[in-house]
């Protein structure tokens, strides 16, 4: 088939996205972006590049639209017919489209945000201001007021490697991104217009000529670093930015010119630095230095925030008198630090309020450089001078300066205090037991046990440093016993020695297989008459949590039974806090791929079982889920407001009696599914020869290749061990190979040993649980590709388990379509289907090269080295799928 002209490619192009519909300024943007790329590969690609480039995508649209083999086929021999040098440019050429095209919609995802903030009278649903109105309607407004002033949202920042990008390549589309943010709000045609075209060409250069794939693993810290970047960036200035729309909306013309009615109900969690299950290179002194990094960039933030806010209330003592504690304080911090304080009052003659507050970022500063003079001992200190501050203004009238500026400086500290995020410790059961016993036998202590009695050393010294909340909770992965959870209290008191005191740690229990997720009732009843937890649950008033994983449970029985029996743990767990007035969090281990539990957490939210909610939230937040939900400051305060209203909205009593009614009613639905679902699973991976199968039909082994993170992607064993293979390469795996099996498999069986359409659809118009999984199933389908699956599938010679896939996809995906209606997948959510059918034909270009570069590797000799070329090839792919699909682990 002879090359297309460039016209015939461009109505290839067009007719593709016009079929989506895409919104007329993304479209706008898509097609400059793609543009400056195109100029980019002419001049900086090596001769006929550009051509190459749209040839195959031309062929790979025309495929994707073509349902015949023929098409398919053409695409296919392009891409194995490039010289290994053009495959890799082309490899890049469409992973940096990815980007532009992830960067375009991004864009247009802020701009209706802004647009909708900017409309009065908006549609207050997904807020947490019109889940309070709503909830005030079903219990009253003191109930409702009540459960606001309980409401928390705790975020968890995981290392786990799932961030396929580069940090420099983030960071070049950040500054891109902005360009384009110029370019919209200059005048079209003028110089400034053609100036940051110019930049952006500069940009999208750098961007094609950086290398994707990292040289080598990140360290712990340098994971720590990455994430501190998002703090900067902006969850530290757009946390209080959210208490403040918010209450704008609850308190309407006197909201800032009164006490606030929100109270800051985000709290940060990071287990960058303090995870060390399976991961040897996070040691005491890497969770000492990742606490001391994280309290760096906070207090640089309160310092910086206290100077501007001190350094705009310039308000004069005759028109706002200080009120004597004000000068009390005053008084105080002068004769600390007299020098600063001539200084400072010579610049603020007469502006008493102007003076303490800068006076107070002095106190930040030598808390931040570890002045003990003048140093704050902890945030509280800080709070009571801030308040100090506040009550003189309001006092004198000033309430607007009172509740402005100053007020989100408080929200702050109160969020972030002088640690930013508490550092969470995990530690595997088995390691804790192996310790104890070489304790137990009083001989030379192994590396490995002076590691684990260090790490409680290290979280006692966070706590001295930075406060209690800056560390503490230490979650047991696979507990499996109440024993499992008291050997933590045990390990710490040997940590600090005969007649010390150990830190204050909450241990918390990590249940993850599906039989650990069945004996957690039982675990629960019998640590909490453990001495140091019934200790620990007084000193708190009876606050416990439990974390489940969403990760090794799907792995262990497939995500139906996973999804089924996760639901179940949380209702009995739930049903047991309560009789026990305990007051429980649960903490959800979700991944971002859907065979980790990923998805829209609102809708999740929605569906958990009656009062595993009630008010409180805590989920881990990891890899490309970070940057997608927090990297830009309008998506990060819209994603806060929609998670709060769904934990507002999930304690209401019709919400918790529709999930109750629900799950009773489908009982029997769900025993059938969950049945049909485990044993349609064990007929493919306990298969004999499964899991070295498994290797060979997906790039499972090369994805260990990339440096995504410091965090090894087995637990030890070989790959003829399915047990020790980590859920992310798992799900990652899957995902590479465009079959996306973890977050599907078995659903279709399930569905069919039910049979009865009508009541499944019934099923999905009243019961939330199976409505969520309906709907991710439909988003993780829509992502597969058949054809490309069969040619991965295909490298493994067995056809029983090729076909036992290829059927359970095809069943599933028939039995979605019937349920949901609609002439396709997604055809209920119309924004992310075309996102997914705008990408899918580029990602079959990634997926062909990477099959070409996988089919060499597989055919050669056994023993010869692996060719460098083509696991380059193969891994340039690997980040491009990843950046098309936008799923990783």
């Amino acid at each position: 088939m002879s090359s297309p002209t460039p016209t015939e490619t461009l109505d290839l192009v067009g007719r593709l996205e016009a079929e989506q519909e895409m919104p007329e300024r993304m479209r706008a943007d898509v097609s400059l972006l793609g543009a400056l790329l195109g100029q980019v590969l002419r001049e900086s690609g090596s001769d006929g590049l550009f051509e190459d480039v749209e040839r195959l995508r031309a062929a790979t649209i025309e495929a994707y639209t073509d349902p015949t083999s023929d098409a398919f086929d053409r695409a296919v021999a392009i891409a194995d017919g490039l010289t290994p040098v053009r495959a890799d440019e082309v490899a890049r050429a469409f992973t940096c489209y990815f980007h532009l095209v992830n960067l375009a919609e991004e864009r247009h995802r802020v701009r209706v945000l802004r647009e909708r903030d900017g409309v009065t009278g908006r549609d207050p649903r997904g807020t947490i201001a019109g889940a309070y109105d709503a909830l005030a309607g079903e219990i009253g407004e003191d109930a409702a007021r009540e459960r606001l002033d309980g409401l928390v949202f705790h975020p968890v920042f995981t290392a786990h490697p799932t961030e396929a990008r580069r940090r420099a390549v983030s960071t070049s589309i950040r500054r891109l991104s902005d360009l384009v943010d110029d370019l919209s709000a200059e005048p079209r045609g003028g110089a400034a217009e053609g100036r940051t075209r110019r930049h952006m060409l500069e940009e999208i250069d750098t961007l094609w000529r950086t290398s994707p794939i990292r040289p080598e693993k990140p360290s712990p810290l340098d994971e720590v670093r990455t994430v501190m970047a998002v703090f900067d960036d902006t969850l530290f200035t757009s946390v209080p930015e959210v208490y403040r729309r918010i209450d704008d909306v609850l308190q309407g013309a006197s909201a800032g010119a009164v006490r606030p009615a929100v109270r800051p109900f985000v709290r940060v969690g990071s287990w960058v630095g303090g995870d060390r299950d399976g991961n040897p290179f996070v040691t005491a002194k890497v969770s000492r230095k990742a606490a001391g990094i994280a309290s760096e960039h906070v207090l640089l933030g309160l310092e910086r925030a206290a100077q501007r806010v001190g350094r705009s209330i310039t308000l004069g003592e005759g028109s706002t008198p200080p009120s004597p504690e004000l000068t009390g304080l005053w008084d105080r911090l002068r004769s600390a630090d007299e020098e600063a304080a001539a200084d400072v009052a010579k610049r603020s003659p007469g502006e008493p309020h102007r003076a303490t507050l800068l006076l107070l970022a002095r106190k930040i500063t030598a808390t931040r450089t570890r002045n003990a003079d003048l140093a704050y001992r902890d945030p509280e200190h800080l709070i009571a001078d801030l308040r100090t501050v506040q009550s003189s203004l309001v006092a004198a009238g000033a309430a607007r300066q009172a509740y402005g500026e100053l007020q989100k400086l408080i929200w702050q500290v109160e969020t972030f205090g002088f640690h930013l995020a508490e550092l969470e410790v995990r530690q595997h059961s088995a390691v804790h037991r192996k310790v104890l016993a070489e304790l137990a036998e009083g001989g030379p202590r192994s590396e490995l046990t002076e590691e684990v009695l260090e790490v409680f050393r290290a979280v006692a010294f966070v706590q001295d440093r930075f406060g209690p909340r800056a560390a503490g909770r230490y979650i047991v992965s696979f507990t499996q016993s109440a024993e499992d959870l008291a050997n933590v209290h045990r390990l710490a008191r040997y940590a600090v020695g005969e007649g010390q005191t150990p830190p204050v740690l909450d241990v918390i229990p990590l249940f993850e297989t599906f039989d650990d997720l069945q004996a957690a009732p039982g675990i629960l009843a019998e640590i909490v008459d453990h001495p140091e937890f019934r200790s620990r649950l007084d000193a708190t008033g009876r606050r416990l949590e439990v974390m489940l994983g969403y990760s090794d449970s799907s792995k262990d029985v497939g995500p139906v039974a996973a999804t089924l029996a996760l639901y179940e743990a949380q209702a009995k767990i739930a049903e047991w806090a309560r009789a026990e007035r305990i007051e429980l969090t649960l903490f959800h281990g979700r991944g971002g791929a859907l065979g980790r539990g990923g998805g829209p957490a609102n809708s999740a939210i929605l569906a958990q079982p009656p009062h595993s909610v009630d008010g409180r939230f805590k989920l881990t937040e990891q890899g490309e889920v970070i940057f997608a939900r927090y990297g830009d400051p309008d998506i990060a305060m819209r994603h806060i407001d929609q998670v709060g209203a769904a934990i507002l909205t999930a304690s209401a009593p019709s919400n918790e009696e529709r999930n109750r009614g629900a799950a009773d009613r489908f009982a029997d639905v769900a025993a059938r599914m969950e049945t049909a679902s485990r044993a349609r699973f064990f007929d493919l991976v306990k298969a004999d020869g499964f899991a070295p199968w498994f290797a060979t039909v997906t790039p499972m082994e090369e994805v260990g290749l990339l440096a995504l993170g410091s965090r090894p992607a087995r637990r030890g064993l070989s790959v003829s061990s399915l047990e020790d293979l980590r859920a992310i390469p798992w799900v990652f795996a899957w995902t590479q190979a465009r079959i996306n099996l973890a977050g599907w498999f078995g659903l279709g069986t399930a569905l069919d040993a039910v049979g009865d359409e009508a009541l499944l659809r019934e099923a999905y118009s009243d019961w939330p649980l199976f409505r969520t999984m309906i709907d991710n199933v439909a988003m993780s389908l829509a992502k597969t590709d058949e054809r490309i699956a069969r040619q991965y599938l295909a490298l493994g010679d067995r056809d029983d388990l090729a076909g036992l896939v290829i059927d359970e996809m095809t069943l599933t995906r028939d039995w979605v379509v019937r349920i949901v209606g609609g002439d396709g997948l997604l055809a209920n959510k119309p924004v992310l289907q075309r996102a997914v059918k705008l990408r899918s034909p580029y990602v079959d270009v990634l997926s062909l090269l990477q099959l070409r570069a996988l089919r060499a590797l597989r055919d050669a000799p056994e023993g010869a080295p692996a060719d460098p070329d083509l696991q380059r090839l193969l891994l340039l792919a690997v980040s491009g799928v990843a950046a098309g699909l936008q799923n990783t682990g």
